[in-house]
């Protein structure tokens, strides 16, 4: 049922989307590249620990977002970095926080956190008026609540739905089937976007906030993906631990300890 409500959503998507559709693809082809288990105790152990079937897959795909992130969207963000005035980048940045607080607000609702909504919710009615559109967080500034990010694939969670195992999604970078599933309906999930598109024409406003929004969020990660590549001995790895360990601290799920047999495993998954 699931793959048949993506497949009758598919000719749907925005047309900013062109990129999700080849991830969703990749995602709907789960079941055929799904690697077989080794039949070694210890290597299925810790093929197990890795909760990573598709890993020669996604070591692939892995590689080819390296390489569009290494030409194309990290030197887009170091000129953008180097290139605009630091009170610029910080109004742009307030701004698209601002325009996202509608969205996380809603997913806090949804996860029964009336107290967050409530001061995400009253964020964005401030910062929109007093902060002129959110270019100032004037909420935060004057000793109010600072802004929450959260995101359907962590309604989902909190709802009981496991992660599954990791999956690697061309352009988007790592997820897994419960994030890939939030994060197609994030294209009609979002109040904003859903109100700018009342007007006819106005396709090119929600596609500019896109853009933006993938340079300024490639701009905030400049110096840990630099610092990762330096230091990680496995970059992919790495990525994989991090992202899980992210996620689950968002769901407030316990990390446990380093090098144990459940460091990736699917034992703590929600």
């Amino acid at each position: 049922m699931l793959i048949a409500s993506i497949l009758g959503q598919w000719r749907q998507l925005p047309r900013r989307a062109p990129l999700l559709r080849l991830a969703l693809t990749a995602m709907l082809l789960l079941p055929q590249a799904c690697a077989q288990a080794p039949t070694d105790p210890e290597e299925r152990a810790d093929f197990v620990r890795r909760n990573d079937p598709l890993e020669p897959m996604n070591r692939k795909i892995f590689a080819f977002n390296t390489f569009v992130d290494d030409h194309l969207m990290e030197p887009v963000a170091r000129a953008y970095h180097d290139t605009l005035p630091n009170g610029v980048q910080k109004g742009v940045h307030n701004v698209l926080t601002n325009l996202n607080e509608p969205y996380v607000g809603g997913n806090e609702i949804l996860q029964g956190k009336a107290h967050a909504a409530a001061d995400d919710l009253g964020r964005f009615l401030i910062n929109s008026t007093f902060g002129v559109l959110g270019i100032w967080d004037v909420a935060a500034g004057n000793g109010g609540p600072k802004g929450n990010d959260t995101d359907i694939g962590l309604t989902l969670g909190t709802w009981g739905i496991g992660e599954g195992p990791f999956l690697m999604l061309p352009f988007f970078g790592p997820s897994n089937p419960r994030d890939g599933i939030g994060l197609l309906a994030n294209f009609w999930a979002d109040p904003v976007d859903a109100v700018i598109n009342i007007p006819p024409g106005t396709n090119w406003a929600v596609d500019t906030r896109f853009g933006f929004n993938l340079v300024d969020t490639r701009v905030q990660l400049l110096e840990p993906v630099a610092d990762l590549k330096r230091t990680a001995l496995d970059y992919y790895a790495s990525v994989r631990s991090l992202y899980r360990q992210r996620r689950r601290s968002a769901l407030g799920i316990s990390q446990p300890s380093a090098g144990t047999s459940q460091s990736e495993g699917p034992g703590d998954l929600p």
